[in-house]
């Protein structure tokens, strides 16, 4: 009985975990992905999915599948205020973030979530959110990861830009060189900070040596 008990207890948290990191993470996500992170079968993450599909059912958030891929989304009970505020959203100003967030895809995409985060140096999945919203940028299939995406500007944004192409944006060439540049820099100051921690660490294993030499000598 008690085994039985431990074993509700351990799929019950694991349902509570892969809700979390559906939520967290915004967008699709593989079953085959989600057994990676929590080091469980397809089958246990697919039974516990079920699981959760229906503790959801009576609430406004509701599981989504797609091919392989789940992923939380909000009930048709609800689409009357959600169609509401999703109007009232696109009416509003993008906001700095935004528009932040709409340039490096513009002058970097298609590029991913990670790289967007790394550039701004925050997590940007509900301002991506935002934007897919208002119809100004997309989601493809990351031709070198699967079970990753890429962000472009759609072709609604290059309308509204009253431009046929990207590379029609001002300053397109010189804006993706300084935002090239800017991660290169970055990059450089990492790999920097990391070759100065070995440094320091030999510097540390060295003046260690040579406390035991001189100890070594102070004995004889």
């Amino acid at each position: 009985m008690q085994e039985e008990n431990q074993i509700q207890i351990n799929k019950n948290s694991l349902e509570k975990q892969i809700e979390a990191v559906l939520f967290w993470k915004g967008e699709p996500i593989s079953i085959k992905k989600l057994s990676q992170i929590f080091t469980k079968t397809e089958e246990e993450i697919t039974i516990a999915l079920k699981t959760l599909e229906e503790n959801l059912s009576s609430r406004g958030i509701v599981l989504m599948y797609k091919d392989d891929e789940v992923t939380l989304g909000t009930s048709k009970e609800t689409s009357e205020i959600i169609e509401k505020l999703t109007k009232d959203e696109l009416m509003r100003d993008l906001g700095k973030a935004g528009l932040e967030t709409l340039s490096i895809i513009i002058y970097q995409g298609p590029i991913s979530r990670a790289e967007i985060d790394y550039i701004r140096g925050v997590q940007s999945n509900f301002i991506l959110r935002n934007l897919m919203i208002r119809g100004l940028v997309e989601k493809v299939p990351n031709p070198k990861d699967q079970r990753s995406f890429l962000y472009k500007p759609t072709f609604e944004m290059l309308s509204f830009m009253g431009i046929s192409k990207i590379e029609d944006m001002p300053s397109y060439t010189e804006a993706r060189s300084e935002i090239e540049n800017y991660k290169n820099k970055q990059d450089s100051e990492i790999e920097n900070e990391d070759k100065t921690e070995e440094k320091v660490e030999e510097i540390k294993d060295l003046e260690s040596e040579m406390e035991t030499t001189q100890d070594t000598v102070s004995e004889e």
